[in-house]
């Protein structure tokens, strides 16, 4: 045990969350490289390891089509989101109005159920709206960005509501004494000073939309109109042969947005947490 307490437990802790972080992703890559396009490989690096099932991937299936949908919609919706839920937060930080907390506490509510509990309502609806307005209905951008923005509000508010919370409202009075509106208070003052709350949230609805199963695979059914994770898991369903190389393969560009997307956001990420370590 003399190797034990010189490593100590820490370290033998971190190793082994790091070796069952990084082993799915292992196996991940190399059954993406498997010409054999199988999941049973006895080797790490396997034999004869190509790109064929990258491009078969490409010539045999739309992924294209489901990249191009997921990174639309889960960019225009994470986005607005974030814009929305700001609003909302600013005005229940620095506002006083009737209905103020009950506000507040049914948006808290209405986040303890998922929102996959009212699916049937929603379809419900929609079948409606296709009706009367198609562009809003199912297999479309549109109609999946405003489901999405009804499950993503309430968080992101709260969490705005917040970090809102912590700004001093001096700076607010200072503004509005100096002859600013509030729409100027607002994007001017306030934002750029909340922009690693911006920056978490925009990151967490990022990766919850363009990760997201259920609700689009009960509203996309068009195989031109399917998201990532619709289009990926319809490879392998209902298959007893399915081509795992090329859903490995698939699963691996579909991370690529993210990492991309965490990099752009990381600096104002790591300012939000370091801001309030030194005062002076």
């Amino acid at each position: 045990m003399s190797w034990l307490k010189q490593v100590g437990w820490r370290h033998l802790v971190g190793v082994l969350m790091l070796v069952f972080a990084l082993a799915p992703i292992v196996f991940v890559v190399s059954a993406a490289f498997n010409p054999l396009g199988t999941l049973s490989s006895s080797e790490i690096v396997p034999t004869g390891a190509s790109a064929a099932n990258f491009t078969r991937l490409f010539a045999d299936t739309e992924f294209g089509h489901w990249f191009l949908n997921s990174i639309v919609i889960a960019g225009l919706s994470s986005a607005a989101s974030v814009f929305i839920s700001a609003l909302a937060a600013y005005a229940f930080s620095r506002r006083r109005f009737r209905g103020r907390r009950v506000g507040l506490l049914s948006v808290l509510l209405i986040q303890m159920f998922p929102q996959f509990l009212a699916i049937v309502a929603i379809f419900l609806i929609f079948s409606t709206v296709t009706d009367y307005w198609p562009a809003l209905g199912f297999n479309t951008w549109w109609g999946l960005i405003l489901l999405y923005l009804g499950g993503a509000l309430g968080v992101n508010t709260w969490l705005m509501k917040g970090f809102f919370d912590t700004v001093p409202r001096e700076l607010d009075e200072s503004a509005t004494m100096d002859g600013a509106s509030h729409p100027q208070v607002f994007f001017r003052i306030l934002l750029p000073l909340v922009a690693p709350i911006l920056a978490v949230t925009a990151l967490l609805a990022f990766i919850g939309t363009i990760n997201e199963f259920l609700i689009a695979n009960v509203f996309l059914t068009d195989a031109g109109a399917k998201t990532l994770p619709v289009g990926l898991v319809g490879m392998v369903a209902g298959e007893r042969n399915a081509n795992f190389g090329m859903f490995c393969a698939g699963t691996l560009l579909t991370a690529i947005p993210t990492v991309l997307v965490f990099q752009l956001l990381q600096r104002y990420i790591t300012d939000g947490l370091t801001a309030g370590a030194v005062k002076g």
